[in-house]
């Protein structure tokens, strides 16, 4: 499984309806994801930043099953019209690298 970290800004102003919209996604995107092997997805956010923390199976299959999925598309259009940078789905994520982490506890 991998854990991939993200993150994202939103459109001054944005803020409010970006929390009302992801109070429940749509069914479908739900059963598309899991199927793209998603785990889980957390975003917190503070103020217009937004930080993803997504656990899959494989972050780059995930990504091209999603890129045409029929629940996807319509999902990613909406989320354009809150982000300051819409994912055009080129692979070409922005890298947020893992600098540190607390070591696990060993007896």
């Amino acid at each position: 499984m991998q854990i991939i970290a993200l993150h994202t800004r939103l459109r001054p102003g944005k803020e409010e309806e970006y929390d009302k919209i992801h109070a429940e996604i749509p069914d479908d995107l739900d059963i598309a994801l899991r199927a793209a092997g998603v785990y889980g997805w957390r975003i917190w956010r503070s103020g217009r930043e937004l930080f993803h923390l997504v656990e899959c199976d494989d972050y780059t299959r995930m990504r091209a099953y999603l890129r045409e999925h029929p629940a996807n598309v319509p999902w990613q259009a909406r989320m354009a019209e809150l982000l300051e940078v819409s994912d055009d789905y080129s692979g070409k994520d922005p890298e947020v690298k893992l600098v540190w982490e607390l070591p696990e506890l060993t007896k």
